[in-house]
């Protein structure tokens, strides 16, 4: 019989990676906090019109990446592909958007596409979210936080912000009619893909990665030049904003990002050192989708990162900290008496020092064999037990590593005295 295995895409985080992403986890959640964001977690599983209606039917991720399925009572039901729909149907339902909100969310979100580096079928995703201002105040503020957040990680030189602005409704629409016409022109000299868009979704071939059709784009109208009074005034204040704060950024007026809900202010923050996966970070602002999801007219803005791709830059530029042993304290026994000691005092050291990694030996074996788990551990003491220090009420210590550069030789305790040596000791 053969093994079953994971499904294509769809990784272990198997436990010497795992640290790394508590890391992460860990800076993200004390900086969200640090600016007023709570945290929101939404079901995996939602309503698919909810990523039609939301994310857009003729994106990539509706038309060819979502898995849909319908349940025992034939819904369709879809495991989401991004956060921000999730978070703008849960914050309607529960009636979140009386006042401005701050609100972040992590967890596994899904897409069929073709599994590469930093790119996975089922990827982990951190997002914010902040609704009820619609002023670029707002817009500034996310996009210091993740700057903020480069800073903390130690990778602000090595990603760059980009910036655009897409306008609103209207002054899309007649962008989109404007290089529509341009392009019908030069259809023959377009990719397959941007030729199938230029019908269905036509501001999507600015973000092509084409080169032939990147070439062909040289020449079409500029977005910017279409932007009504109010999109570029925004645009301007955010620069104003970003120029005063000290946030280093260039414009790319082919960024357009892949989902139909964002108006205005879209930005991504980007980097050479992950191949052709470059995008780390992107969002902007999406005013209309409250509305759209039956809400009532509630503007937003927000932005999203991938845990896999931003562990896997953290370790390219050598940023993520050092492994840390699994335990402070191992603990050795020999005989019925010695493990029955060794198992109560564990337990009363757990109590007494609550932040001592203390990893129980258990299932018997010679001197040696235990001691030689112990110094695997990383442990910095072996707490030992046998027939002589029962009889004594004492424990031996033994420390496993160098202090100072010097070897520290094995010490014999009173039982009472145990909590106090080691908190000398360890220093805790």
């Amino acid at each position: 019989m053969s093994n079953i295995r994971a499904i294509r895409g769809m990784n272990d985080i198997l436990p010497d990676v795992t640290p790394s992403w508590q890391y992460v986890e860990t800076v993200i959640g004390s900086l969200m906090a640090s600016y007023g964001y709570s945290e929101m977690r939404m079901p995996i599983v939602e309503q698919t019109d909810l990523f039609r209606r939301g994310v857009g039917e003729t994106t990539d991720i509706v038309e060819k990446e979502m898995y849909t399925f319908l349940d025992r009572n034939e819904e369709s039901l879809t495991l989401r592909p991004e956060g921000t729909a999730g978070c703008v149907r849960a914050a309607i339902q529960h009636g979140l958007l009386n006042t401005v909100q701050r609100l972040w969310y992590t967890g596994a979100m899904f897409r069929y596409e073709r599994p590469q580096k930093g790119r996975q079928r089922q990827f982990h995703q951190v997002g914010a979210e902040a609704f009820g201002v619609a002023s670029p105040d707002m817009d500034a503020e996310v996009i210091l936080l993740t700057a903020r957040l480069w800073r903390e990680l130690g990778i602000a030189e090595d990603v760059q912000l980009q910036l655009n602005s897409i306008g609103n409704a209207e002054s899309r629409n007649a962008y989109r009619d404007a290089l529509v016409a341009y392009l019908r022109e030069r259809v023959d000299a377009l990719d397959e893909d941007s030729q199938r868009r230029l019908d269905s979704n036509p501001l999507r071939i600015l973000d092509s990665k084409n080169q032939e059709t990147q070439a062909v784009l040289d020449g079409a109208p500029s977005l910017v030049d279409f932007l009504d009074e109010e999109s570029a005034a925004d645009f301007s204040r955010l620069r104003e904003l970003l120029d005063a704060a000290g946030v280093a950024y260039s414009l790319n007026p082919r960024l357009v990002r892949g989902l139909d809900y964002y108006n205005k202010t879209v930005f991504e923050w980007v980097t050479d050192r992950l191949g052709a996966q470059g995008t780390v970070c992107g969002g902007g602002r999406y005013d209309g989708l409250v509305e759209q999801l039956g809400g009532k007219s509630v503007p937003g803005v927000g932005f999203a990162m991938g845990i896999e791709r931003l562990v896997l830059l953290l370790e390219e530029c050598g940023q993520l900290p050092p492994a840390e042993a699994s335990a402070d304290v191992y603990v050795v026994s020999f005989g019925d008496s010695a493990q029955t000691e060794a198992l109560a005092a564990a337990e009363q050291l757990r109590d007494a020092l609550p932040g001592l990694r203390i990893v129980q030996h258990n299932g018997g074996g010679s001197f040696k064999s235990q001691m030689k788990k112990a110094d695997k551990s990383g442990a910095r003491l072996a707490l030992i037990w046998g027939d002589d220090e029962v009889a004594a009420n004492t424990v031996s210590i033994k420390p496993l590593r160098e202090q100072n550069n010097e070897r520290v030789g094995q010490q014999s305790v009173a039982r009472a005295e145990l909590e106090q040596t080691l908190r000398a000791l360890l220093a805790v």
